[in-house]
């Protein structure tokens, strides 16, 4: 970084002050570290508005040596995606960032920019401004954005994250939405109603699907899991879940009446359940979330945008342990949860030992309240 001063001349009457003082008419200087070199140079004006837009040119030209030839915006993506790729990030994450690399492509065809430098923070705002998203949406588009820009800035293709300044939407928090006991047994009601209703080829499909939401309300399980569930994961009652970080393999039990609807269960190949194991496994989970849809429709619990979907039942199940007393640190190593934070975020309304603490702190209040002492006296009086 350079650093301007004015050299004073020895019959200059500020030259006691030294570099402190620049508003003398005494010739401009530059001192500093520029390319890893030290640079000590006069700036030939006694401007020093001008000397400073000088030195601005020298740091930016030094900028695009150690940054090398622009990198084009396909480029990047090219090795953005590769970067996720060898981190094993989910398919239906990549496949996201992809949906984001196209748009994002397009915008800069239609812009005249190819290149990930020439993305300023304007034109980030403006190609944000094309979004027609809802908040939740468009805040997880935007962090994808960011995580992109981001990867650019690392490898110095760009000077900074100019995606990390905007500013993200406004999201509400969406209320965990747990199946109540009487809207449960109605959604099975209607998988047995589908089950005798549908004609062949779909019957064994009507089969699985009452299985899958036995196993989807008493496992916690993501619906991509149990789509995917393996039979050897299954051992008796135990159903392997995962392994921690730590090595440590995570089960759960089913009901017994659970393992039984799987055993008589027709998979669809000797170890797989619900899916065949080929093509993505992301297109077998939108094929069953659309047959949930139709049985909470045929249920009529589906009222309210967002309501029939499989994540209820995760849920339910999470709310259902914790109103039994389950501590919500066990109730976070069965949901799979990164840290015990995550499970607090959706389910600390729902844990009972701190709704059980609130009263109690309520009532030992109550104790010490004079009103409310007297009135008990006047009572044990009468």
């Amino acid at each position: 970084m350079l650093t301007l001063y004015r050299r004073h001349k020895p019959t200059c009457p500020h030259s006691p002050e030294g570099r402190r003082y620049h508003h003398c008419k005494c010739a401009i200087w530059a001192d500093g570290v520029l390319g890893g070199r030290e640079i000590r140079r006069s700036m030939r004006t006694r401007d020093w508005t001008k000397a400073n837009r000088e030195i601005q040119k020298w740091e930016a030209t030094e900028r695009v040596k150690e940054r090398g030839a622009p990198v084009s915006l396909a480029d990047a993506w090219v090795s953005f995606l590769a970067d996720l790729e060898a981190r094993k990030v989910s398919s239906s994450t990549v496949g996201k960032y992809k949906l984001l690399k196209r748009k994002l492509t397009a915008y800069g065809e239609s812009h005249g920019l190819t290149c990930v430098a020439e993305f300023d923070l304007e034109a980030l705002s403006r190609f944000r401004a094309t979004w027609n998203d809802g908040p939740r949406t468009a805040a997880k588009k935007l962090e994808r954005l960011r995580a992109f820009f981001r990867y650019a800035t690392e490898r110095r293709w760009t000077e900074t994250n100019l995606a990390a300044l905007l500013r993200p939407p406004k999201v509400s928090p969406r209320p965990t939405m747990p199946l109540e006991h009487t809207e449960f047994v109605k959604i099975l009601t209607a998988c047995e109603k589908r089950e005798v209703e549908v004609q062949a080829p779909g019957y064994r499909n009507a089969q699985r699907l009452k299985t899958l939401v036995l196993l989807l309300r008493y496992s916690g399980m993501r619906i991509s899991d149990a789509v995917a569930l393996n039979a050897d994961r299954v051992q008796g009652s135990k159903l392997f879940l995962y392994t921690q970080k730590t090595g440590v393999p995570v089960y759960t039990v089913l009901p017994d009446f659970v393992v039984t609807a799987l055993n008589a269960t027709p998979r669809v190949t000797p170890k797989l359940y619900f899916w065949t194991g080929q093509g993505k496994l992301e297109t077998a989970v939108k094929d069953w979330q659309g047959r949930l849809r139709e049985i909470f429709d045929l249920a009529g619990v589906s009222k309210g945008e967002g309501n029939a979907v499989a994540h209820r039942f995760r849920d339910t199940f999470a709310v259902e342990l914790l109103l039994a007393g389950v501590p919500i640190e066990r109730v976070s190593i069965l949901l799979g949860h990164s840290s015990v934070r995550i499970t607090e975020k959706h389910y600390n309304p729902w844990v009972r030992s701190r709704q059980e603490q609130l009263e109690a702190d309520v009532r030992q209040a109550w104790s010490n309240d004079p009103l409310i002492i007297a009135g008990t006296k006047r009572v044990q009086i009468q």
